[in-house]
């Protein structure tokens, strides 16, 4: 009897570390930027997969950094995920909630980083080169006579 008692403290030890490491998190935080793509990938399991791009400037020369951020979204996440289309329908900069897990996991997604809330925060791209309203032109220079003697 000792020994089956002992077996199944070893189970539920072994059940709760294992239950922890699947639901579990390593870190929660926030980024903020613009969503490129948003797929739904996968075989069996099909979870959502996002790249948010992030700008800022390189340390230094001040040239644009382009830097992206890949992500996953649980297909049940509706909420969540009808916000990610509405902002990249409409181009919006979003706030992302995710929490980072321990190890990637096929039912879970291809990255560690599962979203779990979206804040559409309203702000869209900036317009390209040649979207850009057009501007009067500048007044040409006047020509002084060097000549002239005052």
């Amino acid at each position: 009897m000792r020994k089956w008692v002992i077996f199944a403290i070893f189970l539920a030890i072994i059940f709760g570390i294992l239950y922890y490491l699947t639901f579990g998190y390593y870190s929660e935080g926030k980024r903020g930027g613009f969503i490129t793509k948003l797929s739904n990938k996968g075989y069996l399991f099909k979870t959502y997969e996002g790249e948010l791009r992030m700008g800022g400037l390189y340390e230094g020369d001040g040239t644009m950094n382009s830097s992206e951020w890949v992500f996953s979204v649980s297909g049940k996440n509706k909420d969540a995920i009808a916000k990610l289309e509405e902002a990249i329908k409409n181009g919006h900069r979003v706030s992302l909630t995710y929490e980072e897990k321990f190890f990637t996991l096929p039912w879970n997604g291809d990255t560690k980083y599962f979203v779990t809330n979206v804040e559409v925060l309203g702000g869209s791209r900036p317009a390209l080169p040649d979207n850009q309203p057009q501007t009067e032109p500048l007044p040409s220079p006047t020509e002084i006579d060097t000549n002239e003697v005052l």
